[in-house]
């Protein structure tokens, strides 16, 4: 594998390619992660063809410090689908999620392994629009505070249900606005785990496990409740630097406790006759379609159908 390319490749690249949104970082910086890719595939092809993969911000690239903990939340891996799509494709625009008014905008989780937090407020704050029409951001710094006794471990991985368990024992959880910025750490000072009942948005009975496996279960609950969050294995390279396209990874894995990484699957459809699941994932803007992933349902690659929850609003 060479290290050296032209100036002909690099303009060749994508990178810049109007409309993408890249990172705003100094081009210097830019073209040294694109020495990377280059060294990591060779010629580089399959970071400017394919199941589009690109070198977007994601925070040192190779293993996004934003992972979760794998002792503490089940992983999942992800590959490469070579469906040929030009780097300034109008179909590069976000996709549509099925219950567009439920979902917020994308968060970054940072150098925090909190993504099982973004993952739960995710889907809570889908089912409160769906009950009550009010799209109301949902504190998933609330939650890295103070789930310890759940099982939790902030920035060192959880999982969605023990923050439902909090949640459900707390009678609700805080808005972003009424607890505070998400901090990507704990806080210093104590938490006030138990705010003033009026700041408790959406009280909950319980949550339901969607069948393990079950991907007609898993589209039915997203059709029926809104956003559901799941678990995926995103520790493979591709995953980092995934752009556009259904994502297909053949080294994936996808069962119970092999998964790593929580996102909010918040719809499904189906591109040039391959199937995929719309997913919104906690990287930033700067990663991915916009902050969104296109993961293919064939084969319930990466687990996303494997552990797959969702809160049942009183």
């Amino acid at each position: 594998m060479r290290n050296k390319f032209s100036q002909k490749e690099w303009s060749e690249s994508g990178i810049g390619c109007p409309g993408r949104g890249w990172s705003p970082h100094p081009w210097v910086c830019l073209r040294a992660v694109w020495v990377r890719c280059w060294g990591m595939w060779g010629r580089g092809e399959l970071c400017r063809v394919g199941l589009r993969v690109g070198l977007d911000d994601l925070k040192g690239l190779f293993q996004p410090e934003g992972f979760c903990d794998s002792d503490s939340v089940t992983p999942a891996s992800v590959s490469l689908t070579l469906t040929l799509i030009p780097w300034c494709h109008p179909s590069l625009s976000p996709p549509i999620p099925l219950s567009p008014g439920a979902v917020t905008p994308v968060k970054d989780q940072a150098v925090c392994g909190s993504c099982w937090s973004f993952a739960t407020t995710g889907a809570m704050e889908g089912a409160l629009f769906l009950k009550t029409g009010v799209l109301t951001p949902l504190s998933q710094q609330v939650l890295i505070d103070c789930s310890w006794g759940f099982g939790n471990y902030a920035c060192d991985g959880g999982e969605e249900w023990r923050a439902y368990e909090w949640i459900k024992k707390h009678g609700g959880i805080a808005s972003t606005e009424s607890y505070g910025t998400y901090k990507g750490q704990v806080r210093v000072a104590p938490c006030p785990c138990r705010g003033p009942p009026g700041l408790m948005l959406a009280k909950i009975t319980g949550y339901v496990n969607v069948t393990s496996g079950n991907i007609t279960a898993v589209k039915a609950a997203i059709y029926k409740h809104g956003p559901v969050a799941v678990s995926i294995d995103a520790s493979h390279r591709t995953f980092s630097f995934y752009s556009n396209g259904i994502y297909y990874e053949p080294k994936c894995a996808n069962k119970p406790g092999t998964l790593d990484h929580a996102v909010l699957a918040v719809g499904y459809g189906v591109l040039q006759g391959e199937t995929y699941w719309l997913i919104k994932n906690s990287w930033s803007t700067y990663w991915g379609n916009d902050g969104y992933i296109l993961m293919a349902m064939k084969d319930n690659n990466c687990g996303v159908a494997t552990e797959a929850t969702y809160p049942i609003l009183a």
